[in-house]
C-alpha cells in the first residue's frame, strides 16, 4: 500500500458576529448568555499542492447582513505565503454567503462541489424565503457560469480530491454540504464546515437552526465521527473555539491563523 503524504492545514479567521446561544440551536437555549461566532476559510498544503477551502464574503456583504468584517479573506492568504492567482483548487464546502462569496477572485481556479448541492440552489426550493436566505443569488449565478467555463467539478458523492484528500457529502445544513478529511501528521484532520457549526452542536446533537433536513444533519454529524480518528480532529466551521484550542501560525498571526496539523493545544491525540 502506498503511503499518502500528509499536508498542513491552516484555519483562517477573517470575520465574527456577535450573537447569543438561543441562535445556535434549535429550540433556543435556556442559558440564553453570548456565544458569538467566527467565519474562516481552511488552506490545505503540502505534496505541491495549495488548496483553499471556502472563500467568505465580501464587504458589501458583510455590511447588509450585519458581519464584522475582520480582514479581506482572499488578500489574507498571503499571510500564509499563497498567491492567489496560483491557487489551482477551492473547495466549497456549500454555496451559502459565507462559503462563497469570492469565488471571483480565484481567475486559475478549479472549483470542487457536490451537484447537489447546485442543482438545490437552482431549484424550486429557492422560492421560499427561509431556504434561500443564506444564498446570495449573484454567488449562484457565478457558480453557474463557471459551469460554463467547464471550471466546476461537480461530484455525486464522496470523491478523492488527491491522495490524502477526500471530501464527503454531509447534507441536512445545506443539501448539498460537504466536509473535507486531511491526512496530516498527527493524522486524518476533518475539516468540518457547517456539518457543526459549534464544538457543542455535534457533541450534545444539537443542530444549529439553519437546515434543510434536521434528520439529515444529525446523520452528518455522525459522519464526522466516523472519518476521524478522535473528535479531537474534527474542526467544527465557526467555533471561536477553534482559535483558543490550535496554535497561532506565529506571533504576528495570533487570533488571525492557527494550524490544525498539531494537536489541539489540551489534547495529545
Amino acid at each position: 500500500m502506498t503511503e499518502q503524504p500528509t499536508y498542513e492545514v491552516f484555519a483562517l479567521r477573517y470575520a465574527m458576529r456577535e450573537a447569543k446561544r438561543s441562535e445556535h440551536f434549535i429550540g433556543g437555549d435556556p442559558h440564553d448568555g453570548p456565544m458569538p461566532m467566527d467565519y474562516f476559510l481552511w488552506l490545505i498544503r503540502g505534496d505541491g499542492r495549495t488548496i483553499v477551502v471556502d472563500s467568505g464574503f465580501t464587504a458589501e456583504v458583510a455590511a447588509r447582513r450585519g458581519r464584522t468584517l475582520l480582514r479581506d479573506p482572499i488578500d489574507s492568504l498571503r499571510l500564509l505565503d499563497v498567491e492567489v492567482d496560483s491557487v489551482r483548487d477551492v473547495v466549497l464546502t456549500h454555496l451559502h454567503y459565507d462559503h462563497v462569496g469570492n469565488f471571483h477572485r480565484f481567475p486559475a481556479a478549479q472549483f470542487h462541489l457536490q451537484e447537489d448541492e447546485l442543482h438545490f440552489t437552482c431549484g424550486r426550493h429557492m422560492r421560499f424565503g427561509h431556504l434561500r436566505h443564506s444564498f446570495e443569488v449573484e454567488d449562484v449565478v457565478g457558480i453557474v457560469r463557471l459551469n460554463f467555463a467547464e471550471r466546476v467539478r461537480l461530484y455525486r458523492g464522496p470523491v478523492d480530491l488527491a491522495p490524502g484528500i477526500t471530501l464527503h457529502p454531509a447534507p441536512g445544513h445545506s443539501a448539498g454540504l460537504q466536509f473535507v478529511r486531511v491526512n496530516t501528521a498527527r493524522g486524518p484532520v476533518v475539516l468540518a464546515s457547517d456539518v457543526t457549526h459549534f464544538y457543542e452542536n455535534m457533541e450534545k446533537g444539537r443542530p444549529f437552526p439553519t437546515c434543510v433536513n434536521v434528520a439529515d444533519m444529525l446523520e452528518s454529524q455522525q459522519l464526522l465521527y466516523a472519518a476521524a480518528p478522535s473528535p479531537a480532529h474534527i474542526v467544527p466551521g465557526h467555533d471561536p473555539e477553534v482559535m483558543r484550542r490550535y496554535p497561532a501560525v506565529s506571533p504576528a498571526l495570533e487570533g488571525i491563523a492557527v494550524r490544525l496539523d498539531v494537536p489541539p493545544k489540551e489534547s495529545a491525540a
